[in-house]
């Protein structure tokens, strides 16, 4: 490989913001910040604002449709118009 023309490949730990969850992973990212972790280490820090632990999907916290209202108001609008609501 030529030098000087790849990015810097190395640890980085990335935080979940609304969680406080960290995981360390390896990525070429920029970053101004680093934090020290429990091994000693001291890495660059990337912030996230959502990641699998704080959002919906994947915390299970997701509204349904029907929870929302939206397909009780879809049924009294097509019942105005003179149609047949299912």
């Amino acid at each position: 490989m030529k030098e000087g023309i790849h990015p810097n490949y190395r640890e980085v730990v990335f935080q979940d913001m609304a969680s406080g969850f960290r995981f360390i992973t390896r990525s070429t990212v920029a970053s101004r910040d680093t934090i020290k972790m429990d091994d000693g280490k001291e890495y660059p820090l990337v912030k996230l604002d959502v990641t699998s632990e704080s959002h919906p999907f994947y915390t299970g916290a997701q509204q349904r449709i029907s929870e929302t209202g939206r397909v009780e108001k879809f049924r009294q609008k097509f019942a105005r118009s003179g149609g047949k609501a299912a």
